[in-house]
């Protein structure tokens, strides 16, 4: 004999409730996800002037002769 309240439906909606409560928000608001956005362009053309520059690709070059000529300085 289960006490009220302790079926499996019931059950299931308190730890639902629990879960949510502690996870706190479910998502990312539209705002969020516009910042995060901008943010992630703003890394890729950072990243991208850095790597098409003189010193990074002076860099790249050299590393890949390095290795061609099997780690040798």
């Amino acid at each position: 004999m289960s006490r009220l309240g302790e079926t499996k439906v019931g059950r299931r909606g308190w730890l639902d409730r629990i879960r949510c409560a502690l996870r706190g928000d479910a998502g990312m608001s539209t705002a969020e996800y516009a910042m995060g956005t901008v943010a992630a362009v703003a890394f890729a053309a950072v990243l991208y002037t850095v790597v098409t520059g003189d010193a990074a690709e002076a860099g790249l070059t050299a590393l890949i002769e390095r290795g061609l000529r099997g780690g040798e300085p």
